[in-house]
């Protein structure tokens, strides 16, 4: 019977954002594989998290085209965008946390890609006045990727209500971001 990929892979995702830890036999029994099946698709580790970084991406991308950042003021399209990356903050939070895994290496275009689609939101805001201009872009999108990780992370832990992910990031963000009283 052949594996599906993408079950392996939503299924380590969904195990390593709660227990960033486990090992490869974990993660095959998890998907109901043996290892040595888990390790014919995915050499080791590290092989994994690329993949994982790719169906991160693709999450992110996603969220970014259903959250319309292009549309209405910026702080409305963060509003919007947070709850659509929500779904896949916690596999966010561990790519996160694998960054050393790909230090010294050029980063990975996806991930430029969908860096420069939040600088471009944060930069609207600024030119718009909606939103702080002693703070760059650039700060600004890997502030979001930070309150994503560390909202997750709260999720996981059972530290804060997945229910309340949205409110408490965008809020948190635009808190910091917004001229004045403007949110």
């Amino acid at each position: 019977m052949p594996v599906d990929r993408d079950h392996v892979l939503r299924t380590a995702a969904a195990l390593l954002s709660r227990r960033a830890t486990s090992t490869m036999d974990e993660v095959a029994r998890a998907a109901g594989i043996s290892r040595a099946t888990l390790h014919r698709h995915f050499a080791g580790r590290d092989a994994l998290v690329r993949a994982l970084e790719d169906l991160g991406i693709a999450e992110c991308d996603a969220a970014l085209t259903t959250a319309d950042l292009d549309e209405g003021p910026a702080a409305e399209a963060v509003r919007r965008l947070v709850p659509a990356l929500e779904p896949c903050a916690g596999l966010l939070a561990f790519l996160y946390a694998e960054s050393q895994l790909f230090e010294g290496e050029a980063l990975n275009e996806g991930w430029a890609r969908i860096d420069a689609r939040l600088a471009a939101l944060f930069r609207r805001g600024q030119e718009s006045g909606e939103f702080r201009i002693d703070l760059s872009p650039v700060w600004l999108t890997e502030a979001l990727y930070g309150l994503l990780a560390s909202g997750a992370w709260a999720v996981n832990e059972g530290r804060a209500a997945r229910n309340d992910f949205p409110h408490m990031i965008a809020e948190l963000l635009l808190g910091g971001v917004c001229r004045g009283r403007q949110s």
